[in-house]
This record gives structure tokens, sequence and C-alpha cells, in this order.
């Protein structure tokens, strides 16, 4: 039996970067259906036919933006050999992301949907679990840093200096697009790392 339906005239994956790239640029509230239609070079039906509603469509854009611009910081968390340099990589992966020449200077996960209106509440959620699991990340690095025997803290100073370091993470984000160059940003990581003994040495704590 023949398939029913007209067969697609667009590459869904080239639409869903387009997508990434309008959302990136003008946020979830700033971007419209329409535009996306425009930007994607597809009809609206064609974008409710392929990836759902507007709030879907993010929801995918959001996952590819994962795998490609935010997957540096997070390589960089598992691949180094102490907890130490795995957050000084991460932080010098994420200044890397958010000030390259062929994107907006800033992380989509930090800035796309900070405030806006009552009926997007579930994307502001959406992007907070999705911050929150950054946060689970860092610490979860520390904490093998911990079993390894490279880091000895408590738990509750893991849970701070985790939550320090994912702040910092989140403010070279706002920093980028407020102007700051990816030097400027190296400045902050070195005081981010400078703090590193204050926050681990027993001696000092």
């Amino acid at each position: 039996m023949a398939a029913r339906g007209r067969p697609r005239t667009f590459d869904p994956d080239a639409a869903l970067r387009t997508a990434l790239d309008l959302f990136w640029e003008r946020g979830y509230e700033g971007t419209s259906l329409s535009d996306l239609a425009q930007a994607m070079g597809i009809a609206s039906a064609s974008i409710y036919a392929c990836f759902g509603t507007k709030e879907e469509l993010f929801r995918k854009v959001m996952a590819l933006y994962g795998t490609t611009s935010g997957e540096p910081p997070r390589r960089a968390l598992r691949e180094q050999p102490t907890a130490r340099a795995a957050i000084h990589a991460m932080l010098r992966a994420t200044a890397d992301e958010i000030t390259r020449s062929d994107a907006p200077h800033y992380c989509m996960l930090i800035l796309a949907a900070p405030t806006g209106s009552v009926e997007n509440h579930a994307v502001r959620e959406f992007l907070a679990d999705i911050r929150r699991d950054m946060y689970a990340t860092v610490r979860d690095r520390l904490a093998r840093g911990v079993a390894d025997g490279d880091l000895t803290v408590s738990s509750a100073e893991l849970d701070a200096i985790a939550r320090y370091y994912t702040t910092v993470v989140q403010g070279l984000s706002v920093q980028a697009r407020d102007g700051a160059t990816r030097e400027e940003l190296e400045a902050v990581i070195t005081c981010a790392m400078a703090a590193w003994d204050a926050l681990t040495s027993p001696a000092t704590r």
C-alpha cells in the first residue's frame, strides 16, 4: 500500500538548526511561529506536523543545543583527571562557547527565557530543570574528586562549591551578553580559580 500524505520537501535537521539559531538570537518569547516559518522556509502547518507546537519545537531545539554548544563544558568535566582541572576546563570551555564569532554571545540555557508571561511558565521551568541538572553535574564531578582522593570536603561544602561554580558559569553568560570579551572572561575565570584553594583547603575553611 502506498504511503499516505505528501512527502516532506525540507530537511528536518536543517530546519531544526535554523530554529535553534532564531530562538538563540531572539529568545523564546521574542520568536513567533511566523518568524520561525519564515526563517525555516516552511509553512506553519509543516512546523506543527514535523515538530509539534512552538513549545515542543523549543524543547527539541534545546536538546540539539545540549549536544552541540552545551557539550564542550560537560565534556571538560568528564575528561579532566582532577576536580580542580575539570572545573577550570569547564569554565574555559564555557567562555569559548559564549564568545564564538558565529553565535550570540550568551548561553541559551541561561538567557533564552528568564522571565515572561504566565502562559510560558512551563518553558521557564523546563529551562530551570536543565540548569538544576547543570548544578547536579558539577556536584557529581566534585563528588568524584572526593572519591578519587584529590578533593577533601564535607557534603555541605561540596554543595556550596558546586553552587558557586555553577553561578560563575551563569554569570559568565550574562557578562558575555553585555559585551565582555573572551580575554575579560578569562580574568573572571582566573579569579574564580583563585578561590579554589580557599574553598577546598582544610586550613582555610
